[in-house]
């Protein structure tokens, strides 16, 4: 069936396909970072995760939407995105050099319960007490991964996945008020660029020469940062948000998977716990929020 409304109804079937792609995509992007994380200083990688995908980036831009499309009507936010950018990779790539993949993800998981208790001041959205017991008993996972007793993963790198997450929930907020205005383009593009720009210029003192090694591996993480945005923008593009986000929490499960496989590591018992304490809080909060959607859209 060929007919628009036929291509449309295939496309949202092929929807959650590929946000699972793209979660899968961006997790084998997260182990090139951890491996270039090794033999680089934390904001060198993040600005050639930038600098790598800018040109595939441009590339789909010019064959969908044209160079006007890059054009960015609030220049402000685009530089305040770029400079939560810069902090969000930067200490995300620190904690990958020094914690497993799949401790991290537990960690950044917390992303979207930021991200609801922050709409609430910054975009006067409303926050109802069942959300807000969500968002606390998120919190509460996030205690048992970092298990203050001293067994867990508080210390820098925990607390610099934790400052990560917190810069996602923000630009994420963001994206909100820019999307009003600005192009998918133009918000991804000028994203990556000011990513590039700002963690080269703080990278440039202590920046390493690359190894002739170390090229096909940043080729592969701009490759596979630039596939990932495509197939989840056009997820989302096709699907229904509250259908599609909870299988970003797939990404935890490819990341042990490739911690074991290239790093020969595992979570432990209680690091799983408070991930499925974290997962189990932002699934809730994703479907109150779909029931919300419903009860103003009946």
């Amino acid at each position: 069936m060929n007919t628009p409304a036929g291509l449309e109804a295939r496309k949202r079937r092929h929807a959650p396909w590929l946000m699972l792609a793209a979660v899968a995509t961006f997790a084998w992007m997260d182990a090139g970072l951890k491996l270039l994380a090794a033999h680089y200083p934390p904001m060198q990688v993040a600005a050639l995760r930038g600098l790598a995908s800018l040109p595939w980036v441009l590339g789909w831009t010019l064959a969908t939407a044209g160079a006007r499309a890059l054009w960015p009507r609030r220049w402000l936010l685009h530089l305040l995105r770029g400079v939560l950018g810069v902090v969000m990779m930067g200490s995300f790539v620190y904690a990958l050099g020094r914690m497993p993949m799949a401790s991290a993800y537990a960690l950044f998981f917390v992303a979207p319960l930021l991200l609801t208790a922050l709409s609430g001041p910054l975009l006067g959205e409303r926050v109802g007490p069942r959300r807000w017991a969500a968002i606390g008993a998120g919190m509460l996972g996030v205690w048992v991964v970092l298990r203050p007793s001293g067994t867990g993963m508080l210390g820098l790198a925990g607390m610099a996945v934790l400052l990560s997450a917190l810069c996602y929930a923000l630009s994420a907020l963001m994206v909100r008020v820019l999307a009003r205005r600005d192009s998918s383009q133009a918000i991804t593009f000028w994203m990556l660029a000011m990513m590039a720009g700002g963690a080269g210029v703080l990278a440039w003192p202590d920046w390493v020469a690359l190894h002739t090694a170390s090229l096909w591996l940043v080729a592969a993480v701009g490759l596979a940062g630039a596939l990932g945005q495509y197939a989840i923008t056009e997820a989302f593009r096709h699907g229904e948000a509250s259908l599609l986000a909870p299988l970003e929490y797939t990404a935890l499960l490819w990341g042990v998977a490739l911690d074991l496989a290239l790093w020969g590591v595992l979570p432990d018992a209680m690091t799983w716990l408070g991930a499925a304490i974290i997962i189990g809080s932002g699934l809730y909060l994703l479907r109150r929020e779909r029931e919300h959607i419903e009860a103003e859209h009946p």
